[in-house]
């Protein structure tokens, strides 16, 4: 991946300006600046791969058919097919002069004649109409009574109805879902341009931090984020590497640093990105590359960094993406990693691929809960549908409590300085889109 940014783009922030005095940022302008910064995969850097194996992944050329669907005019019932001139009433009996299953070109249909035809059958030339079987009866003899009057074009998908052929079906920047890839399948589309699935490294710091499984002793945690964020990476179809837990120091921040660096285009971490003495991040970062945005006015989650960490020169004969990896530094505490990586990871990582839908997307929805006392930053709170309809609140709304983020199924992007009262609309974000 080349990072070597349009000299258009503008600065994200003031890399020198002590991070007491910068002013947070709006999610809205961070998420815009970062997605200038970010520069997606493009064309060049395309893969060809097989419709089958391209699910999640984001399509880097549009998809035009080469052919009408459907190619020709065929039934979606069983029954038989006629033309309306010769059914003058109800009960007329005609003879059957052919039989035409799915995947069977029947000959033109006789005048005076009906066709035996099965859903998805192309339909004979000179048919009109298809009488659906439970309004007919078969006669002895190859006749079949019709107990219902047919109108032209009835029971009949005409040819090129669904799509025609020249137009494009999906377009560059689509994600690919089941449905897309049966579409794709549809025109033909044996496999598809798509966008390199993103490299993503992943540690987290802090030498509290042990695994699950070690003993737990005195002031240590287990470190629930390198599960919650190695799962949100795999979930959107990234290549992760996953690096572990790095000591407290800055020369192992570093170290860290430039190791993920060499073959990764993202750069995911967990904690130290506050202002303590033991928070190594964005002194690491500026010393192995630039710090271009500094926090954000949102709760849970105001201790984010977005930068970039340069590559080592590799050396003869080595290959490999030139330039730097972008760098995003999230909050320690489990909410609020959690959160920060829906609201932010995800769209740069979805950016990244060429993906044009990305944006954040709401739904108004009743509140049946009160907030009476809101914050200053924009607030996103753990909430969860009702059966009436309306959605409940976590009642701790700590960065800490994860709990939150299993029992609900969603969050509440509350506006700064907003009161809720109950009955209220707010606007409710769905972890099962933000996760998909």
């Amino acid at each position: 991946m080349s990072t070597n940014h349009p000299t258009s783009t503008p600065p994200i922030g003031d890399a020198a300006a002590p991070a007491a005095r910068a002013p947070l940022l709006g999610l809205d302008e961070a998420l815009d600046r970062l997605t200038q910064a970010v520069q997606p995969f493009g064309v060049v850097r395309a893969q060809q791969v097989s419709t089958f194996d391209a699910l999640g992944r984001v399509l880097a050329e549009e998809v035009r058919s080469v052919v009408d669907v459907p190619p020709a005019d065929n039934t979606s019932m069983d029954g038989y097919a006629m033309r309306c001139a010769d059914v003058s009433a109800v009960g007329i009996a005609l003879p059957v002069s052919q039989r035409i299953p799915a995947g069977v070109a029947g000959t033109p249909l006789v005048p005076g004649t009906a066709a035996r035809i099965f859903t998805g059958a192309q339909v004979p030339a000179g048919a009109d109409a298809v009488v659906m079987q439970e309004q007919c009866v078969a006669l002895d003899g190859g006749a079949v009574r019709i107990d219902a009057m047919p109108s032209p074009g009835q029971w009949i998908r005409r040819r090129g109805e669904d799509v025609l052929a020249g137009s494009v079906v999906l377009p560059k920047g689509t994600r690919l879902t089941p449905q897309a890839l049966g579409l794709a399948a549809s025109v033909g589309a044996a496999s598809l341009s798509v966008a390199r699935r993103p490299r993503v490294a992943l540690f987290s710091t802090g030498d509290e931090l042990v695994m699950p499984g070690e003993p737990l002793k005195p002031g240590a945690i287990y470190n629930s984020n390198r599960f919650t964020l190695r799962a949100l990476v795999q979930a959107l179809g990234c290549d992760c590497t996953d690096f572990g837990i790095v000591p407290d120091r800055l020369d192992a921040t570093r170290e860290a640093l430039r190791r993920a660096a060499q073959e990764h285009d993202l750069i995911v971490t967990s904690g130290g990105v506050s202002t303590g003495e033991e928070d190594h991040i964005r002194p690491a970062v500026e010393a192995e590359g630039r710090v271009t945005l500094w926090q954000m006015a949102i709760k849970p989650g105001k201790p984010l960094a977005f930068g970039e960490v340069r590559r080592e020169p590799l050396r003869s004969g080595e290959s490999a993406d030139s330039g730097a990896a972008y760098f995003i530094g999230l909050p320690g505490n489990p909410v609020s990693s959690f959160i920060t990586f829906l609201l932010v990871v995800r769209p740069v990582l979805l950016h990244l691929q060429g993906a044009v839908d990305w944006q954040l997307r709401s739904l108004p929805m009743r509140a049946d809960f009160d907030w009476p006392k809101p914050d200053r930053r924009r607030e996103f709170l753990r909430v969860r549908r009702n059966s009436s309809g309306g959605l409940d609140l976590f009642a701790n709304q700590s960065s800490g409590v994860l709990t939150s983020a299993v029992w609900g199924d969603g969050l509440v992007d509350n506006p700064s300085g907003q009161a809720i009262r109950s009955g209220d609309m707010v606007q409710y974000l769905g972890f099962a889109e933000l996760l998909s």
